[in-house]
């Protein structure tokens, strides 16, 4: 076990490298960098009416050539690309992130700050997905092809098949925009500080509502269908109905023998299903409800170029994942000792 984990780590340094290299590769081409902003965004102040982006450094048109060498000096892009891709291993490496074009702090520090948001979005999601999907699972394994099964079966698929942003934009014009009855942006309300403590349980509730519900519906229904069938294959094995013909009770059958094999797949989703919940997505929703967390400041970074910001994101989501996936597969041992990686 011992060697597959070593040899596990080792296989992570690889796929980190790549991933960095092949986003840092776009990067070189993509227009309207930090540069070219900075440019525009003087020119703008300045009256110019300078254009956003561009080839070429087209906003550089007019500026003293050593202004425009300070400015890229000032990004780092006085540089080979060669050498800053190293220069940034190295600082990874260290779990140096950078700091920030843009906002003059650390990515560690955005990435603090903004880390509340997500994990409460995450940990909503996770909990309210396994503590209703499983139980609707297992009765719907008990009740396979009754009219019961049908039924959720039907409004379960229907709503996997609408995506969570799509759901989120029905749930903010209707019941934010046309009843009223939720806020339409925020995780707390402005007057938040003079709240006593049972007034602001009942805003947070309030306002995280509508993101969370457009959060579960897909998580919620790929746990339900998973483990409807991972019951149905249980049930029908030899040791069930040797169980029964022992004399067993129904609920002693299922709860004592078949959910225990029955949740190995589940269980073994455990770790990915709970970072992905702070990670994969919140993209959308924090960007349609406002909410300012990680999938807000990944999306605001891409949109300003703040290139610091999107590798030290990326290097760190990439890291969290494949350790994820390592600690995934593990489980499968913890879960069942049958298995054996060696």
């Amino acid at each position: 076990m011992l060697a597959y984990i070593l040899k596990r780590i080792l296989l992570m340094l690889p796929t980190l490298l790549g991933v960095l290299l092949l986003t840092f590769l776009v990067i070189q081409f993509v227009p309207g960098g930090p540069v070219e902003q900075y440019l525009a965004e003087a020119k703008a102040g300045a009256g110019g009416g300078a254009e956003g982006g561009g080839l070429a450094y087209r906003g550089a048109q007019g500026v003293d050539p050593k202004r425009l060498e300070q400015i890229k000096a000032l990004y780092g892009f006085d540089k080979p690309a060669h050498e800053r891709f190293f220069q940034m291993l190295g600082q990874f490496a260290r779990f140096d992130l950078g700091k920030s074009f843009f906002q003059n702090k650390d990515v560690w520090q955005l990435v603090v700050e903004k880390l509340p948001v997500s994990i409460s979005l995450g940990l909503w999601t996770f909990f309210i997905s396994y503590l209703v999907a499983v139980p609707l699972g297992v009765a719907k394994a008990v009740r396979a092809g009754s009219r019961f099964d049908f039924v959720t079966t039907l409004l379960i698929l229907v709503g996997y098949a609408i995506p969570g942003f799509v759901l989120g934009v029905a749930l903010l014009v209707i019941f934010g925009g046309q009843l009223q009855w939720f806020p339409l942006r925020g995780l707390t309300s402005s007057n938040w500080d003079e709240l006593s403590w049972g007034a602001r349980i009942v805003d947070y509730l309030w306002h995280i509502t509508l993101p969370i519900t457009a959060m579960v519906l897909g998580s919620f229904a790929v746990t339900a269908m998973l483990t409807k069938n991972a019951f149905l294959e249980e049930i029908r094995k030899q040791y069930v109905l040797t169980a029964r013909a022992k004399g067993l009770s129904e609920r002693q059958v299922l709860w004592k023998h078949v959910f225990r094999n029955a949740l190995i797949p589940i269980i073994t989703g455990f770790p990915a299903a709970f970072i992905g919940a702070f990670f994969a997505g919140s993209l959308l929703i924090e960007t349609l409800f406002s909410l300012d967390g990680l999938g807000l400041l990944s999306y605001e970074s891409v949109i300003r170029r703040d290139y610091p910001v999107v590798l030290g994101t990326l290097y760190l989501f990439t890291l969290i994942g494949l350790v994820t996936k390592l600690v995934s597969d593990l489980c499968y041992v913890w879960v069942d000792p049958r298995v054996k990686f060696d």
